[in-house]
């Protein structure tokens, strides 16, 4: 099995051989996948690679580079966001920005592993539980493998939701009722007719994906570990990887301990069942029956590892706090018009929570601080309509908009 060593359950420790499975039998918790301890890595074994997060090819649940799917996703920028940092008081601020991945959202990390991770082990087919970047980046990545692909959304979504992942063709499984009863079938349905579906049945393969978002950050500030990360969190499952992906660094030599650094959590008001909980103190996660929130690729009332981002919160020295639709709003602009990145709702989160605590001062100005965005603007331009000035049309004539053009 290449480097994997087993599957883990989180709960009881228990391990199984790396097949499709997905919970502990004992316990029902969830599994992570394990390395062998004995990989040979170093800070230069990446140098010359592939720029894509399959350069990690040797930390990622593949036996053979042959079963690799891979549309160049990875391998993001990380800006150093001078202009926004000095709009907030921060003088090492970088943003990671996940929007430029091949279909526009982080979910181009897990989906391509646990699509390749599909390919290996000869399934005959691919699918998620989504209405929005998965079911994109799903879909793509299906395409590229010439694997069918099943996205299993609520009947009632507006089609414009799903025209990307449609147009990769993707075939679209509409479910009369609401997303868990989407989510339900399509767990059924995997499991019945051995279906990979990523965010279910492939689960531990597929979070896998997004630890690379925690191993390219530490290449690209030269294997230094960060003081701070802001991170959104739907499910919790990047939260939990992120930290993972520290840790395996950490394990391998490769950086420092991380213990020090301050992971954050972001969500938005209207869907923040972690937030709570934390402001709290509880370590028990009340789901939000009707999220609302214009963040809706964070609307996930039930985060499946919900708990597990509490864990590490407070392993990691953090926070959890919450943003409101204007200030989501207000982050997404002022983003725009520092850094000239165009984020989606989430990295506004992202960016309106990282405000938020620089001005309560739990995040000092010379802390090195990550603030991730996790996918593109262009995925939900209505969130910032209403903020765009008005077009105000002129006659062609050049004098009159000359009179008009400031400087």
């Amino acid at each position: 099995m290449g480097s994997i060593r087993s599957l883990r359950c989180r709960e009881c420790g228990r391990e199984y051989e790396p097949q499709f499975r997905y919970v502990c039998e004992e316990c029902f918790g969830p599994l992570d996948v394990t390395y062998n301890k004995e990989l040979s890595i170093n800070r230069h074994t990446f140098e010359s690679r592939e720029k894509t997060y399959w350069r990690y090819f040797e930390l990622l649940p593949i036996a053979d580079k042959s079963n690799i799917v891979s549309l160049n996703a990875g391998l993001t920028p990380l800006q150093n966001a001078d202009k926004l940092g000095e709009k907030l008081g921060l003088k090492n601020l970088f943003i990671k920005n996940d929007s430029v991945n091949p279909t526009f959202s982080f979910k181009d990390r897990p989906a391509g592993v646990a699509v390749s991770r599909a390919k290996e082990t000869k399934l005959k087919a691919v699918g998620c539980a989504s209405t929005g970047n998965l079911a994109a980046a799903t879909a793509a990545h299906a395409a590229k493998a010439g694997l069918p692909c099943y996205i299993f959304a609520p009947s009632d979504i507006e089609h414009v939701k799903i025209a990307q992942a449609l147009s990769y063709g993707a075939e679209f499984v509409a479910v009369e009722g609401t997303y868990d009863d989407a989510n339900r079938i399509a767990s059924i349905i995997g499991d019945k007719k051995g279906i990979g579906v990523v965010n279910i049945n492939m689960r531990p393969y597929y979070v896998e994906g997004s630890k690379t978002l925690a191993y390219e950050v530490a290449e690209q500030l030269d294997w230094r570990v960060p003081d701070s990360l802001i991170i959104p969190v739907g499910s919790g499952a990047m939260l939990n990887a992120i930290c993972k992906g520290f840790e395996e660094l950490h394990a391998l030599g490769v950086i420092d301990s991380p213990k020090s650094m301050k992971v954050i959590a972001a969500q938005p008001h209207g869907c923040a069942p972690v937030v709570d909980a934390w402001k709290r103190n509880s370590d028990e996660v009340i789901p939000v029956e009707r999220p609302e929130t214009i963040a809706k690729s964070l609307a996930i009332g039930d985060p499946g590892d919900g708990i597990y981002v509490l864990k590490r919160l407070k392993q990691y020295n953090g926070f959890a706090e919450e943003a409101n639709d204007q200030e989501i709003a207000d982050g997404i602009m002022l983003l725009a018009q520092t850094e000239g990145i165009f984020t989606e709702p989430a990295g506004g989160v992202s960016v309106a929570v990282l405000r938020k605590l620089v001005e309560e001062g739990k995040i000092q100005k010379d802390e090195r601080t990550v603030c991730y965005v996790t996918g593109n603007g262009l995925k939900a331009t209505e969130a910032i309509i209403g903020l765009l000035p008005k077009l105000n049309a002129v006659k062609p004539d050049a004098t009159e908009v000359a009179a008009m053009i400031r400087g």
